[in-house]
């Protein structure tokens, strides 16, 4: 990330005036197109509304290549960006690809598909004009070059999009993607690193939603549902326009915004009465994020886990606790993942291993396996640990065996998997264990789904802290609180914090563990771990892949000083930002209060709990 020290405050206003102009003349556009959408198909509608802001998106883009005037560099930066997020409804769900590329982290791109594959570009979006324009003095050949590449781009678009396809339940999935995706990176600052102008960005993407639903008026058989929604629009978008990036309320907007919408998504199915052809990474029925109804577990496993009984939860769950699988019969996966610590074993690093023994809970939520994403499957990792020297030390022909030799196993392998105790089957049974762990039922979970109201104010502000100020949330995506990129779910990032050896910050030197180089030894790979889940972070010390901080509070201040950075370890691709967050001491607090909250709970806490809050 590049270092930002120029002074953004005394642009604030004209930033805010740009906005009003592009609301303003996009309100006059819509009013002017709307009777030509509603008599013509939904994909003629989407097409006209979308090449009308790729147009002014483009327009503005070519502004900015003519210009070398700095104020000028500025200003037409954020016109084209404002149709670019108003495209973003859209192009994010329409063609995802195109929409990552444009809108990607200042972060060099690493694609690693095999040791003779490797791909390494430096990325060209907005997040890089934003980093680039937005300093003291800003290199105009650098940028040109930039925006003259995603001009190219849109151009191509432009002359390549097509949605003649569009069916109802593509506007619902949309909607509902363009909702998530505004409460789940929008508001964090993700995609506007430098200006951190998440609401007004926010504003252009529930305009454009608003257009979007005006254009399908007609379709609506409840009068009253389309009014619900116009309601609703105006009602978040002035919500966005209250506060400032630090000071915004994020807990109240996904509460009393993103969740009613999302019913709202409901309502609309009914109204139209959709029929899904297949479920995305969401269920189609979801009502909040926070939710063990919100993700369908299938999108995140292959086509061989389509049942997932609870038979076979609890046939896994007793060869998860199992010894007598490992060779030395002293060893079960229980060992290194211990319930009551969230599965973890409370070690800086597990015995006889090198990195600090990661959590199951929420891990099935992801797309890769191991600190260094090595494995692409649950049902993947287990091969590594059976065949690990260090752990398992057998095979998985060993391991049918030993399976097969008990009889009660037999029986049930007979039962549940038509008397295939495979060596896939039985990896199979402890994969379906491990992805029953995702309970969603947190003290944070039951409050803002309004189980219960027993969050404290500094609880709160902690999570506002979280998906604002701290930057967390640009790495840990609410709601699982991982790596794994919203809205689509289909990458498990890979970081590097720059965490130290030992917990040192005078004469700090990087943990000689290189991560995920050691896969295909990519130099820009160096020290690149993942992103795991925070959720029940309270159980899990000590932290990091090397287990280097004992307390919650030594991560916090690791990270309010800027990570490897802040600490005087100089890392050329650390992805963490440099700058540090200057958090203040109650604002330290806050955060790990609001971390505490994650632990989920049992359901004997969970009675205690909702009968604590009954009047």
């Amino acid at each position: 990330m590049i270092n930002i020290s120029y002074n953004l405050q005394s642009n604030r206003g004209v930033y805010m005036l740009i906005g009003l102009f592009v609301l303003c003349m996009s309100c006059k556009q819509a009013d002017r197109e709307i009777a030509a959408l509603q008599t013509s198909s939904l994909g003629e509608r989407i097409s006209l509304k979308y090449h009308a802001d790729l147009y002014e998106c483009k327009i503005y883009l070519d502004s900015l290549l003519l210009t070398t005037e700095h104020d000028d560099l500025e200003r037409y930066y954020q016109l084209s960006r404002s149709y670019f997020k108003r495209l973003e409804p859209i192009m994010a769900f329409y063609d995802a690809e195109n929409y990552k590329f444009l809108n990607a982290p200042n972060i060099l791109k690493v694609e690693e598909e095999d040791a003779t594959s490797i791909k390494i570009a430096a990325p060209k979006s907005f997040q890089v004009l934003e980093e680039s324009i937005f300093v003291e003095h800003p290199d105009f050949d650098a940028i040109h070059k930039v925006a003259d590449l995603i001009r190219s781009r849109l151009a191509l678009l432009e002359q390549n999009s097509d949605f003649s396809h569009a069916k109802h339940y593509h506007i619902v999935w949309m909607l509902r993607d363009a909702i998530m995706r505004v409460s789940q990176t929008g508001i964090t600052g993700f995609d506007s690193p430098v200006l951190e102008q998440s609401q007004l960005e926010g504003v252009f993407v529930y305009q454009s939603i608003k257009e979007l639903l005006e254009s399908v008026h007609t379709e609506f058989e409840d009068e009253a549902l389309y009014q619900k929604w116009m309601e609703e629009i105006d009602s978040t978008i002035s919500s966005l326009q209250q506060a400032d990036f630090e000071s915004f309320d994020r807990y109240a907007f996904i509460k009393e915004h993103t969740h009613p919408q999302m019913q709202l998504c409901n309502d609309l199915v009914s109204d139209w009465n959709i029929d899904f052809p297949f479920t995305m990474a969401i269920e189609n029925n979801a009502t909040s994020l926070f939710s063990e109804n919100t993700f369908n577990f299938h999108y995140f496993s292959d086509y061989r886990n389509r049942d997932i009984s609870q038979d076979r939860i609890e046939l896994g769950k007793d060869l998860f606790n199992d010894a007598n699988l490992s060779k030395s019969k002293a060893i079960s996966c229980a060992t290194c993942h211990i319930e009551s610590k969230a599965f973890t074993d409370g070690f800086a690093k597990s015995k006889g291993q090198s990195r600090n023994s990661p959590t199951l809970a929420y891990v099935s939520l992801q797309q890769a396996y191991f600190y260094d994403n090595r494995a692409g499957s649950l049902e993947g990792q287990i091969v590594s640990v059976v065949n690990s020297d260090t752990e398992f030390h057998t095979d998985l022909n060993t391991l049918m065996s030993a399976v097969n030799k008990n009889k009660a196993y037999r029986r049930r392998f007979d039962s549940l998997y038509n008397g295939k105790a495979n060596d896939y089957n039985i990896r199979n049974a402890i994969a379906s264990y491990i992805r029953s762990l995702n309970k969603f039922n947190s003290k944070f979970d039951n409050n803002i789904n309004g189980v219960e109201n027993s969050l404290t104010q500094n609880e709160i502000n902690g999570f506002n802290l979280f998906m604002g100020k701290a930057k967390c949330a640009t790495c840990h995506f609410a709601p699982v609180f991982n790596g794994t990129v919203p809205t689509r779910y289909k990458d498990t990032e890979l970081e590097l914090l720059g965490v130290p050896e030992h917990n040192d910050t005078i004469n700090a030197s990087v943990d000689p563990d290189l991560g995920r180089f050691y896969m295909y030894e990519t130099e820009e790979r160096k020290f690149f771990f993942k992103t795991p889940t925070v959720r029940n972070i309270a159980l899990t010390a000590p932290y990091m892949h090397n287990g280097v901080y004992e307390t919650l509070e030594e991560v916090v201040d690791f990270y309010n000083r800027g990570g490897g950075a802040g600490i005087g370890i100089d890392l050329e691709y650390q992805t963490l930002p440099p700058d540090p967050l200057e958090l203040t001491e109650e604002e330290q607090g806050d955060l790990v209060l609001f971390l505490e909250t994650l632990t989920d709970t049992t359901p004997e806490e969970k009675i205690e709990s909702n009968v604590a809050v009954l009047p």
